[in-house]
């Protein structure tokens, strides 16, 4: 089942989709899940905003939103992430835009899989499965 990666009010085209359609596949299948249907987008500020809004009743700004359709085994899902704050992200931890958005694409599809980051503890596991998935997307070539 295909990785769909587009963008929504964001003027933004990742380069190498295939690099990173593989990768995703990568970071699914070695957690031990199958790929199902997942949509990666990247989009504004605002309309992650109204997402938000909207659906978690929280107004603030976040990175990314996650919308799980997993079944079983089968990963499937939505990953909305704003260009904006990976951008912002990146300036203000001193990290590569390419790597922070891999970081961003990682910890969404992570909470699909079922890793949470509601405590330090979660939170320290899912920073190293992140930090591991990062080493494999700079080994092939995406950041």
């Amino acid at each position: 089942m295909p990785v769909y990666i587009t963008s929504h009010e964001a003027d933004f085209e990742p380069p190498g989709n295939r690099s990173l359609k593989q990768w995703i596949n990568y970071l699914i299948v070695n957690e031990g899940f199958e790929e199902g249907d997942l949509s990666v987008v990247f989009t504004t500020d605002e309309y992650l905003l109204s997402l938000n809004m909207q659906y978690l009743d929280k107004d603030y700004y976040t990175d990314v939103i996650t919308f799980d359709y997993r079944e079983g085994n089968i990963i499937s899902g939505d990953v909305i992430i704003s260009i904006d704050r990976v951008k912002e992200n990146s300036e203000m931890y001193g990290e590569g835009f390419y790597r922070e958005l891999c970081r961003i694409i990682a910890h969404g599809i992570l909470h699909i899989i079922g890793y949470n980051d509601n405590d330090d503890k979660n939170r320290l596991i899912m920073r190293e499965k992140e930090t591991y998935y990062l080493d494999k997307a700079c080994f092939q070539g995406l950041i």
